[in-house]
């Protein structure tokens, strides 16, 4: 006997008393779980993601609408990002107070020249307070996933409130299975056995969150 049938013996026989059931797969399973933890206010579920992303190592800055530029500018320019990968669709006027070479991605744009590039600036799709958790759908103002992941700064905008959801199963509701979605808590960072922490193997070592509201 191989070891799939051995693994696959042991599934069917955890599921010799379960009653067949040929419904959907979101009519089967029920959704009665607990959607979010504790009753809080717009304001204290924007004070939590900025918390759980702040614990997560990220840097976190608030601003309004008008200040938004400004504060991009200031960052890319502590950074000394002299250039920045900017997705096709992104609001241009956020870019305004900067002197950073744009980089636009293009299809045939390798990893060694995305390497190359200081920064990059991209919205989100939705972001999670319980978790502290970005996500990115590639949508417009987003671009491809890979721009993100190869350079080593990363400055995200959420529109706070109407991007920000207190738990999981609510961004579920928001996302597009078939999209190539990309979650982000913190900056990348892994560990070894002895609990070594190391940031920017699998993405950027410093993520800047900016809530604009």
């Amino acid at each position: 006997m191989s070891s799939r049938e051995r693994i696959l013996g042991r599934v069917r026989r955890a599921l010799a008393d379960v009653e067949r059931d040929d419904r959907p797969y979101d009519q089967a399973v029920t959704r009665d779980y607990l959607r979010e933890h504790g009753d809080r206010s717009v304001a204290q579920t924007v004070d939590l993601l900025a918390e759980n992303l702040a614990d997560y190592r990220a840097l976190v800055h608030r601003c309004s609408e008008g200040e938004l530029p400004a504060v991009i500018g200031r960052l890319l320019a502590e950074r000394g990002a002299r250039s920045v990968v900017v997705p096709p669709g992104l609001d241009a006027e956020w870019l305004s107070a900067t002197d950073a070479d744009r980089v636009e991605d293009h299809a045939d744009g390798t990893p060694h020249e995305l390497d190359r590039v200081d920064s990059v600036v991209t919205a989100c799709a939705v972001a999670i307070a319980e978790t502290g958790t970005i996500v990115l759908d590639g949508g417009p103002d987003q671009g491809r996933r890979r721009i993100t992941l190869v350079p080593d700064h990363h400055v995200c905008v959420v529109r706070v409130p109407r991007q920000v959801v207190s738990s999981v199963p609510q961004a579920l509701e928001r996302l597009d299975p078939a999209r190539p979605l990309t979650w982000i808590s913190g900056p990348s960072a892994t560990s070894d056995i002895e609990l070594d922490r190391v940031e920017g193997v699998h993405g950027p070592r410093t993520l800047e969150v900016i809530l604009v509201g």
